[in-house]
């Protein structure tokens, strides 16, 4: 079992950068690939980056390459999404969530475990 926990989120400008983080609970985190996923209002779920468990592979959606990093620090159980140049569409609620370790996947229902989700609003 694992259990996620984001924090970060909040109000910005256009331009500015937040970072989320996502504590995770277990002791096998190194062997879950972890991603990132939102949701805006009126919008499906939609993928938005992921790492290995070793953290040497990942992958984001081409909305956000350039701007978004994902990254995680085994020590601390924790990954972290970097979004910089945000803008009003970054807008929505984004949802941590943790794979059983096979490959990288953009497709939410491979996801095993998923956060309580955090809202990002972005402000022109």
């Amino acid at each position: 079992q694992v259990q996620l926990v984001e924090s970060g989120g909040g109000l910005v400008q256009a331009g500015d950068s937040l970072r989320l983080s996502c504590a995770a609970s277990g002791r096998t985190f190194n062997t879950y690939v972890m991603g990132w996923f939102r949701q805006a209002p009126g919008k499906e779920r939609e993928f938005v980056a992921a790492i290995s468990g070793t953290g040497r592979s990942s992958d984001s959606a081409d909305s956000v390459k350039g701007r978004f990093t994902i990254s995680r620090d085994s020590t601390k159980n924790t990954v972290y999404l970097q979004m910089n140049t945000l803008k009003p569409d970054d807008t929505a609620v984004y949802y941590c969530a943790a794979r059983a370790p096979y490959g990288l996947s953009r497709t939410g229902n491979d996801y095993n475990y998923w956060g309580q989700g955090i809202q990002v609003t972005v402000s022109s």
